[in-house]
């Protein structure tokens, strides 16, 4: 499901596009952008030069996009989106699996996302430096945390007796640490070894919090507080 946000009305696209031709416009648009977030950074960024990588008039562009603020919001706006449904999708295809592999599986999503095209993690971390996107990252939190604790509470080993507050605390674990990996731009080696101990510490830490197994039973038959908010409140629009 895409974003439901509402962008400040200063950052709002003109336009959406409603056929298979404007939408490939658009991804051109929006690769341009990047190209040349990439070679020349946010500030000397413009529509102009942006459209000419593009292949698009500067009229087409504008149809769009007002101003390069609007674009950056769109462009973050779409990474946001394509992040979130890579989460959702391992979350739905790790459903039933025991915790320590959906702790695994999530870890390498989450990691692979933001390092396989390194250059453009760091390139959109730039456009965002003055941009007001809280909306956009509230809603991706929103669906992160549903898609991650309806798989937890899927789990057949383990029963949580808070799992809104477990799910929060491993979530900002594992996306702090591959942020601070990725700003040190680790080696590849290194970023590897890094990503297999934080995977350790996780399944670790999950195995810790989670219920004994005379306790497990009872929670499921009575949800606790914590564990009917992860399922039924986090995540609503």
């Amino acid at each position: 499901m895409p974003m439901e946000t509402a962008p400040p009305r200063h950052l709002t696209p003109r336009r959406r596009p409603r056929q298979a031709r404007a939408t490939a416009t658009l991804d051109a648009i929006f690769e341009a952008t990047i190209q040349v977030l990439i070679a020349v950074g946010p500030n000397r960024l413009t529509t102009t030069r942006v459209a000419e990588r593009a292949g698009v008039s500067v009229g087409t562009m504008y149809q769009y996009f007002p101003h390069k603020q609007a674009l950056f919001y769109a462009l973050n706006e779409r990474y946001l989106d394509a992040l979130a449904e890579r989460v959702e999708g391992t979350c739905r295809a790790m459903q039933g699996a025991p915790i320590g592999q959906m702790v695994e599986a999530l870890v390498a999503t989450y990691w692979s996302a933001k390092t396989e095209r390194p250059e453009v993690t760091r390139a959109l971390y730039r456009s965002v430096v003055e941009l007001d996107n809280g909306a956009l990252i509230d809603a991706f939190a929103r669906r992160v945390d549903r898609a991650t604790a309806e798989m937890f509470a899927s789990a057949p080993d383990a029963t949580f007796a808070d799992l809104q507050t477990v799910n929060l605390t491993l979530l900002a674990s594992i996306f702090g640490t591959v942020r601070s990996a990725f700003e040190r731009n680790l080696p590849e080696l290194q970023g590897e070894a890094v990503k297999r101990q934080l995977i350790t510490m996780c399944r670790a830490y999950m195995e810790t919090v989670k219920l004994p197994s005379h306790e497990s039973e009872a929670a499921k038959k009575n949800p606790s507080p914590g564990q009917e908010a992860a399922l039924a409140g986090i995540g609503k629009s």
